[in-house]
C-alpha cells in the first residue's frame, strides 16, 4: 500500500502537496524484493524459516546502511550494534557459536587490518571509515569467516566498478575538487598509529557497543563520545571522489546472505578444503 500509494500521489502529500522524497519508495521496493528473496530461498527451497527472520533482521539493516551512507558518509553506531546482535543471536539459534565468533574477528580483521596497512601505514591517511570496520564485524557474526572474505571480494569489486563509473561521469569535477582536497588534507594532522590500534583493539573487544550505554567509557581511550545524530558543526564536505565504502559493502554481504551456501560450497570446491 505504500508503494502504490506513492505513486498515485504522483510523490506528494495527499493533504498539503509537500513533496515525499523518491528514497521511501526505493528503501519499500528493495526491502520488499530481498525479503522475497529470502523467503523463497529459507522458507520455499530449504524450508529454514527460523533463519530467515534472522536474515530478513539483517537484510533490513543492510538496506538502511545503503541509503544512510549513500546520503551522509555515516554508518550509525546503533545499526552497527543491532547486525552484531542479530549475527550472534542467528548462530546462538544454529548452535554455531564459534562460527559467530571466527566471522565477527573475521570482519574486523579483514576492514581494520586494510584501514590500518594500507590507509595508515602506506599511504599516511584515512582508507576507511571506522563504520565500515563495524559494519562488517557484526555481519561477519553471522556469515563467518569465509563468506565475510568473500562478501568484502565483492564490495571491493563492486565498489571499484561503480566508482570509476562516477567519477568518469564527473571527470572535470572530480579534478578541480581532488586537487582542493588533498591539499586541505596536507593540512589536516596525522593520528598517531598507537591511537589507531587503541581504537582498533577498542572495536575487537565491541566496547564501542558497551560505550552507547556508558559513554564515559571512552575516557579509557582519550576520547569523547561521538555525537549524536549528525554533527551540525561539521564543515566537512565530500568531493566528486568521495565514495563510502559501506553501500558496497552491503551489497556483498546481501548476495553472501542470498546465496552463501552455493557460494561457499563452490569455494570450498575449488580450492579442496
Amino acid at each position: 500500500m505504500p508503494l502504490f500509494s506513492w505513486l498515485s500521489t504522483r510523490g506528494k502529500c495527499r493533504y498539503c502537496a509537500a513533496p515525499v522524497p523518491s528514497r521511501y519508495f526505493w528503501v519499500e521496493v528493495l526491502t520488499g524484493l530481498l525479503f522475497a528473496g529470502a523467503w523463497y530461498q529459507f522458507q520455499i527451497q530449504a524450508d529454514r524459516g527460523g533463519w530467515m527472520g534472522f536474515v530478513m533482521a539483517m537484510l533490513a539493516c543492510l538496506v538502511a546502511v545503503i541509503y544512510i551512507d549513500w546520503e551522509l558518509f555515516i554508518i550509525p553506531d546503533e545499526l552497527n550494534a543491532l547486525m552484531l546482535v542479530i549475527g550472534v543471536a542467528a548462530m546462538g539459534y544454529t548452535g554455531q557459536w564459534m562460527t559467530a565468533l571466527t566471522g565477527a574477528f573475521a570482519g574486523w580483521a579483514v576492514m581494520w587490518g586494510i584501514s590500518f596497512f594500507l590507509g595508515r601505514l602506506i599511504l599516511g591517511k584515512d582508507a576507511l571509515g571506522d563504520g565500515d570496520i563495524k559494519l562488517m564485524r557484526g555481519v561477519g557474526a553471522m556469515l563467518g569467516p569465509i563468506l565475510t572474505g568473500i562478501s568484502v571480494v565483492i564490495g571491493v569489486f563492486a565498489g571499484l566498478v561503480i566508482g570509476l563509473i562516477l567519477i568518469a561521469v564527473n571527470s572535470k569535477k572530480a579534478a578541480a575538487e581532488e586537487e582542493a582536497a588533498e591539499s586541505e588534507a596536507e593540512m589536516l594532522p596525522v593520528e598517531p598509529v598507537l591511537t589507531y590500534i587503541v581504537r582498533g583493539v577498542w572495536y575487537l573487544l565491541c566496547l564501542d557497543i558497551v560505550a552507547l550505554f556508558f559513554p564515559s567509557l571512552y575516557k579509557l581511550i582519550g576520547e569523547e563520545p561521538p555525537p549524536k545524530g549528525i554533527d551540525e558543526n561539521d564543515t566537512w564536505e565530500p568531493t566528486a571522489t568521495t565514495i563510502p565504502f559501506g553501500p558496497y559493502l552491503a551489497l556483498g554481504s546481501i548476495t553472501c546472505l542470498l546465496f552463501g551456501d552455493a557460494i561457499e560450497k563452490a569455494v570450498k570446491a575449488y580450492f579442496n578444503f
